[in-house]
């Protein structure tokens, strides 16, 4: 077929007098690989499909290294070009050249399928309560003028509600409400005067004045988001449902809700307020790119949308808020009692919300799923790197090293070696490769059950807080990394880092002290 294509192409063009067909066509195919990503990027992906291979044959330990490091580069590169083409072309190799096996990467998309089942379903749920959503946190917005106050107040909620909520699901309400804020003013901005309404990616005819207003938005934004998404860690390692590995560990440990909580809590709860303490230094002191403000203008375009949106509600206006409350109210119900998996609760609010809101509109529902389909997929080809990491041994020689040590330094070891692992790799993933030794070692006498408790504790504390360092550490990051919004606001992989790492240093930190005196 693609023979025939490339001949009826090449007696097309002699038809039109164009000698250079198969160059022409090949020049063809070049271009459309990869779309309008840079050509030194096009070049970058090529060299690691050639070298991949070569380094397999000649040595598959440094082989699966590099391939992970090859990922985190799509990934670092996000706003370049969306890491899942370049991303999976290097997980199809992976699979090809035998650096693991389709099977077990299907056993891996299994494995983690309620996380999948939540991005394909919760994420679109939120979706259809944004309107409820917009309403209360522009209000919220403009009411408090403390930046500081404000970002504490981000922190705290995303903290709180991934204590007893999924964290990629508070994730994607704090997404799709600053969305909403960044949409407002753009929409002010592009449409001032008799200009025409630009699309919300273009910055093209906007004032230089509103221009500025608009980057400096955007830094204000940056810092909210970075807050509610390190606060997402920081409540996810307090409780059991917190964290898809807090659930892996308190099931092989045999710790309820209750224990859960009191045998983390001489770390997780100093972690917990150093992190609020670190929340309110950076604003203070404006480090590494917080201490951004919202500019008056902004402001002022808020209020009157405040102000719009008051006027202009009616009696139907009150019944989808009244609808989208309710099904809020369920939500935070049936996530905390747990009731059903988490993805079929997403799917029971799109069916309640759309059902009593009058959406019956097919084009509506499948607008609700273009933020989460690509990142869903974008996860199954990341789960075919950790397939590589689990086939090809690579954090083997790490975890001998860990369990060769005794006492204190052995918990430490733990809690390092799942920190630094986790910041490049899937947490769950590390998690459950730390936890499954832990309880086998148990089994076999090799330590008691005292030990075993420290070291299930320095395993959630590893796998949840230092993982803050990189964007791949956590879902949430990765998710909010790759979201619409993060182009929007300049949100790129290095940004990120930056922004977390006064986190990840102070957060750090006191979680090792109070492992080593605590424990």
């Amino acid at each position: 077929n693609i023979i025939i294509i490339v001949y009826l192409g090449r007696e097309k063009m002699k038809v039109n007098g164009n000698s250079g067909a198969e160059k022409n066509v090949l020049s063809a195919i070049g271009s459309n690989f990869l779309g309008r990503a840079p050509r030194w990027y096009k070049i970058l992906i090529i060299s690691y499909l050639i070298i991949n291979p070569i380094l397999f044959a000649i040595n598959p330990f440094v082989a699966g290294w590099v391939l992970m490091a090859e990922f985190i580069s799509t990934l670092a590169l996000a706003l370049v070009c969306y890491p899942l083409p370049s991303g999976g072309l290097l997980a199809i190799e992976a699979v090809v050249i035998g650096m693991t096996s389709a099977e077990h990467v299907y056993h891996h998309v299994v494995d983690n399928f309620p996380v999948l089942l939540l991005l394909m379903f919760m994420v679109a749920g939120i979706f259809f309560m944004k309107e409820l959503l917009l309403f209360i946190f522009t209000r919220l917005l403009v009411s408090v003028r403390s930046k500081i106050l404000l970002s504490l107040i981000f922190c705290f909620l995303g903290a709180f509600l991934s204590a007893f909520l999924d964290a990629l699901t508070v994730t994607a309400v704090v997404i799709t409400v600053a969305y909403g804020f960044y949409g407002i003013y753009h929409k002010y901005a592009s449409n001032k005067g008799d200009r025409q309404a630009k699309s919300i990616k273009d910055d093209d005819g906007i004032d230089e004045i509103d221009r500025e207003d608009l980057n400096n938005f955007r830094g204000f934004l940056r810092n909210l988001m970075m807050h509610a998404a390190v606060g997402t860690a920081l409540g996810g390692a307090l409780t059991l449902v917190g964290e898809p590995q807090n659930l892996i560990i308190g099931k092989q440990m045999g710790w309820d809700f209750i224990q859960f909580f009191k045998e983390c809590s001489p770390v997780s709860v100093p972690v917990f307020f150093a992190g609020l303490v670190t929340c309110v230094l950076t604003e203070v002191f404006k480090i590494l790119g917080y201490g951004y403000q919202m500019p008056e203008n902004v402001r002022k375009v808020l209020e009157a949308e405040v102000k719009r949106t008051s006027e202009d509600m009616d009696v139907k206006t009150i019944g989808r808020y009244i609808a989208e409350a309710a099904a809020g109210v369920f939500l935070i119900i049936a996530l905390a009692l747990h009731l059903a998996e988490v993805g079929l609760v997403g799917l029971t609010i799109i069916i309640l919300v759309t059902s009593f809101t009058g959406v019956i509109e097919e084009h509506h529902f499948g607008e609700a799923f273009t933020e989460s389909l690509p990142f869903t997929a974008l996860l199954v080809v990341f789960f075919t790197i950790v397939a590589v990491i689990a086939d090809q041994g690579l954090f083997k020689p790490i975890i001998n090293v860990v369990f060769g040590m005794d006492g204190k330094h052995q918990i430490l070891a733990f809690f390092i070696a799942n920190g630094v692992l986790s910041a490049i790799s899937d947490n769950v993933f590390v998690a459950t490769v730390y936890i499954t030794e832990v309880v086998a070692a148990l089994k076999g006498g090799i330590i008691d059950q005292l030990q075993a408790d420290k070291l299930a504790v320095a395993t959630n504390m590893g796998t949840n807080i230092p993982s803050v360092a990189t964007p791949n550490g956590q879902a949430a990051f990765l998710f909010l990394l790759t979201s619409t919004l993060a182009p929007l606001i300049r949100l790129s992989y290095l940004q990120m880092m930056k922004l977390a790492l006064p986190y990840t240093i102070i957060m750090t930190t006191v979680a090792l002290i109070a492992t080593y005196y605590n424990l």
